[in-house]
């Protein structure tokens, strides 16, 4: 594989986190997580703001029991940190959704 078509891959991966995010069919703190890992994947520039939107997401939520470390956490602490979740949701919705479209739009074609 060339690095183009490397990048291709990446950027068609990057545009399926992003439509799963907002068709719900993947978790929204979850694709957010995913798309902070992409950023350096997808053969932009590091400031890339639509990337930037989900890094700045991912750091604000990496105390929270999200994706496969989840399974570790026990239920009364899930139970407990549901609220936060929730709120962290909208929030991350707020500061990113306008990115989250912009990178379905750039990728997906």
């Amino acid at each position: 594989m060339s690095h183009e078509e490397y990048i291709e891959k990446q950027r068609k991966h990057a545009a399926e986190v992003a439509s799963g995010m907002l068709d719900g069919s993947i978790h929204y703190l979850e694709g957010a997580i995913k798309l902070s890992s992409l950023r350096f994947e997808v053969g932009l520039p590091e400031n890339d703001s639509d990337f930037l939107a989900f890094t700045c997401v991912s750091s604000e939520i990496d105390h929270l029991p999200i994706g496969a470390p989840r399974q570790y956490w026990s239920k009364e602490a899930l139970e407990r940190h549901e609220p936060e979740m929730q709120q962290s949701i909208e929030w991350a919705k707020e500061v990113s959704l306008s990115e989250c479209k912009s990178i379905v739009a750039r990728f997906n074609a």
